[in-house]
């Protein structure tokens, strides 16, 4: 059976390691603009390219917000697409991602 609780207000996630997001609701919409901003290079690349560049589009787009997240200096660092994507390439952070963002929606 399905369930039609999907949530409309953005949500906080906990992705361990003392980092937090706030994420938009994982809605259609935004699911095909992640997969729409996938770079086209990427079409003949491994499974596991895809894969990542898919979760890294996604939270591009889902994440508004995040505490835990610091500079090289120690200083909470700001909210950017680039940052985003570098904490995404921490495998911890996008398999937490992932299970609690995405595979929800499925």
């Amino acid at each position: 059976m399905i369930r039609l609780d999907l949530k409309r207000e953005p949500q906080w996630l906990d992705l361990g390691h003392g980092v937090r997001v706030l994420v938009r609701p994982c809605t259609t919409a935004l699911v095909m603009a992640a997969r729409a901003a996938i770079p086209r290079h990427l079409d003949d690349a491994s499974l596991g390219e895809r894969s990542a560049a898919m979760m890294k589009s996604l939270a591009r787009l889902a994440i508004e917000d995040w505490q835990g997240v610091g500079t090289a200096e120690g200083e909470p660092a700001p909210l950017t697409a680039s940052g985003v994507e570098a904490l995404m390439d921490l495998w911890p952070m996008a398999q937490a991602f992932e299970s609690q963002y995405f595979a929800p929606a499925l």
